[in-house]
């Protein structure tokens, strides 16, 4: 899926816990005084432990100044839409344009035939979605009385008013065929959560909507797509949102500018502060930059051209280890990964004796658990990327041995998906790249230059690792343009991918290992947040 170019959003989904009231309206101002977007609540008027979300929102609209207050998603059975129409129009006006409508169809049956909604079936619960938005949008529409005569809904004259502020969005909470498909056809957004559509199924769901979007006369990017999100800053990142700070922002990113999402909001729990703080100071600025810089970067650069920095003989990894000032690999309880002495390629992309090094800690200098902790998440993430590129190899090599059919790769390369657990080699090599990417930009805007500022003498150790990131996205072009000719029938176009996925685990892991031993005791003295 394509990158839509929508502006980012974030924000959080609080839950409207009645027992803890006051905490939830805290959660949302906090969610305003930290610059986010939005603020959601989950709609369930069956639930007598929940606020009332209509309620809720027009009480956080009244604390706050900036964020947009959106139902996460309206459960449309219990909630007329003529009169949603006015209560939705209303708090636009008193808020001046703080109100988006999410809408879903009503999961819960039993319950809201027990409130004394009405019992539909699945096609029901569709059909009638489809007409509530057309009420809603009628009566937003100055004009003449309307007239509606839908199957589930009917107006007989009723009249427009008031219109809203702005124009109101229709975000969908959707995950079905015929619900996707409506989504495409009629409304403004969509909006998934994690728990019931993980990332590797967004890929599908989201080419049923732009297929319904098509076929009824509309461009797919009219639709934006915000996804709730979850997780904890624990973990290596293997998983989705299971790691530090860095890795979110690479993988929302990556749903940024592969699967055409532009809004990310924080599921957030009753206490759950300190978590939404590093949730919006770490992460979403990262988020930020990443797409920024992707976007920016699209209209130049060229496949296959490999940067070098200083021409060396093979051998230089020796050198490498060798060479070092003693004190500049340690670091207060962190563990860094020495690079592997065995190589893969005879292509050298740099010279590694001529890596300069990190100064030596002067004597009496203090850590803190926050240093130690930025240094442990640097070797998390490069232990992650290291785990990717173990996978990597082996699918190649399972295609060279001809238990993979590479026409997989050529069937799926435009399907790409995140962290499926079957890979093929096409996607897989594509979103490894994009990755590695991400992470090093991450580097360059971010840890880099606050390194540099805070300390002056690592300048040549920093502008050593920016080259070399430079250079490594040459070795990805490189990836790159094998995987294209491996897509495109080359007979020998395995061999080629592997012979490129030979050079790119040298660099990397010479990398990640330099960059470890260089830095891992700077920032274990000098917090910057990674």
């Amino acid at each position: 899926m394509p990158d839509y170019g929508h502006d980012l959003i974030f924000g959080t989904f609080v839950p409207p816990s009645a027992q803890n009231a006051d905490a939830v309206v805290k959660l949302a101002e906090l969610t305003d005084e930290l610059d986010l977007d939005v603020v959601s609540a989950q709609d369930h008027p069956y639930q007598p432990s929940f606020l009332d979300t209509w309620t809720l929102l027009s009480v956080i609209a009244a604390r706050t100044r900036n964020v947009s207050v959106v139902p996460n998603v309206v459960n449309l059975p219990l909630r007329p839409p003529a009169v949603l129409a006015r209560s939705a129009a209303a708090l636009d006006l008193l808020s001046g344009g703080r109100v988006e409508l999410g809408l879903g169809a009503g999961a819960f049956g039993d319950a809201v035939a027990a409130m004394g909604g009405p019992r539909r079936t699945p096609g029901q619960s569709v059909e009638a979605l489809g007409e509530a938005m057309d009420v809603l949008r009628a009566l937003w529409t100055p004009g003449p009385a309307v007239r509606y005569h839908g199957t589930h809904y009917q107006l007989d004259g009723a009249k427009p008013g008031p219109a809203p502020a702005h124009p109101v969005g229709l975000w969908v909470g959707s995950y079905k065929r015929r619900m996707l498909e409506l989504t495409g056809r009629a409304a403004d957004g969509w909006l998934p959560s994690a728990p019931y559509a993980p990332p590797e199924q967004l890929a599908g769901m989201s080419r049923t909507i732009d297929d319904a979007a098509e076929a009824a006369g509309r461009s797919p990017a009219q639709i934006r797509r915000l996804y709730n999100v979850g997780g904890s800053f624990e973990g290596t990142g293997r998983d989705f949102l299971q790691g530090p700070p860095a890795v979110w922002a690479e993988q929302l990113a990556e749903l940024a500018l592969t699967e055409g999402f532009s809004g990310f909001v924080l599921i957030v729990d009753i206490g759950g502060d300190d978590h939404l703080r590093r949730f919006a100071e770490e992460v979403v600025p990262a988020v930020r930059e990443l797409v920024a810089a992707e976007r920016a970067a699209r209209p130049a650069g060229s496949a296959g051209a490999t940067p070098t920095l200083n021409a060396s003989t093979h051998g230089a990894v020796a050198d490498d280890v060798a060479g070092p000032d003693e004190d500049s690999g340690a670091s207060p309880g962190v563990e860094v990964t020495p690079p592997p002495a065995e190589r893969f390629s005879d292509v050298d992309v740099w010279d590694e004796s001529s890596r300069p090094h990190a100064p030596a800690p002067e004597a009496g200098t203090a850590y803190t658990d926050e240093g130690r902790a930025g240094g442990q998440r640097l070797v998390d993430i490069h232990n992650h990327l290291r785990q990717e590129l173990d996978q990597l190899r082996s699918m190649i090599e399972q295609v060279a041995a001809g238990s993979l059919d590479p026409g997989a790769a050529r069937s799926a390369i435009n399907a790409m998906t995140m962290r499926q657990n079957q890979w093929t080699l096409g996607t897989y090599c594509e979103s490894y790249c994009r990755v590695v990417t991400m992470h090093h930009t991450v580097e360059d805007m971010r840890m880099l230059p606050a390194l540099r500022e805070a300390d002056p003498r690592l300048a040549p150790v920093v502008d050593r690792l920016a080259e070399e990131h430079e250079a490594i996205a040459g070795v990805l072009e490189r990836v790159d343009a094998a995987l294209v000719s491996m897509v495109g029938g080359d007979a020998d176009g395995v061999t080629e991918v592997r012979r490129a996925v030979d050079l790119l685990t040298d660099t990397m892991l010479s990398h990640l290992s330099y960059e470890e031993r260089e830095l891992v005791e700077p920032l274990a003295r000098i917090p910057v947040g990674i």
